[in-house]
């Protein structure tokens, strides 16, 4: 059994180009707190700013995102794939979404346990184990490019023009996004949690940030809340989403 728990805010945006998936439900505002056998499935999407309606590109792609059964890498892969074409196709047809783009960080979580990683774009999956946080997933992104090659620094980046350029997400009319996806090196421990997140929060606080809060006494809400409040208070200029599942071998 898994104890799954999120939040999508708007921040101080008109509105929210962000949305949220735990098990069958989708969420564009607000919290989600569940108990759930598996499989499921968790994810995160985040419309691409810029371009027209990001907020209809995510919550039409984890509308998609749900209903998939087959949850095997080169199934999961291929049906991320289709709903990039899906939503490629929409866009044409309707001038006021052309070229919708959103991003999909998300976990497949098997009847046997095993945790199938997917990305395409800049949301995140981190894992907080034993105090320490580590980055699982791996930026689709122009500065994570430039941080490879080691032409910029971490701190350099907060500020970098060309922060929030990323590669061809899900719906790009050019181009085809590059899904990433493969099987996390273990299985889930009692304690774990798997962390998702858009840019949102990623952003604006440090992995050493997020692992602090993450570390705290506190409720797994509670300290989701606590993310949120410090991404605003560090004067996050865009919507939030934070997600996390904890494995309980217990319940």
């Amino acid at each position: 059994m898994y104890y799954c728990c999120g939040i999508t805010d708007k921040g101080i945006m008109p509105h929210n180009e962000d949305a949220l998936l735990v098990g069958g439900e989708v969420l564009t505002e607000g919290n989600v707190e569940k108990h759930i056998a598996p499989p499921f499935v968790m994810a995160v999407s985040d419309g691409v700013s810029g371009e027209n309606a990001g907020e209809l590109a995510s919550r039409m792609c984890l509308d998609m995102v749900k209903d998939l059964t087959d949850l095997e890498p080169d199934a999961m892969k291929e049906s991320i794939m289709d709903i990039h074409r899906r939503l490629s196709e929409y866009s044409k047809e309707d001038t006021e979404s052309r070229n919708m783009q959103t991003t999909l960080c998300g976990i497949a979580i098997g009847e046997n346990g095993r945790t199938l990683a997917f990305n395409v774009g800049d949301s995140r999956l981190y894992r907080f184990r034993a105090g320490e946080l580590r980055q699982l997933s791996r930026d689709q992104s122009f500065m994570q490019l430039l941080l490879d090659e080691g032409a910029i620094t971490q701190e350099e980046r907060k500020n970098h023009v060309h922060k929030n350029v990323i590669f061809p997400a899900l719906g790009n009319l050019k181009n085809d996004p590059t899904i990433d996806i493969s099987y996390l090196e273990d299985n889930m421990e009692y304690g774990d949690v798997l962390l998702l997140c858009s840019d949102g929060l990623s952003d604006s606080l440090t992995g050493y940030d997020i692992q602090e809060i993450m570390d705290l006494p506190k409720g797994l809400p509670v300290r989701l809340s606590m993310l949120v409040k410090a991404a605003l208070t560090r004067g996050c200029d865009d919507n939030i989403t934070v997600a996390a599942v904890v494995y309980e071998d217990r319940f």
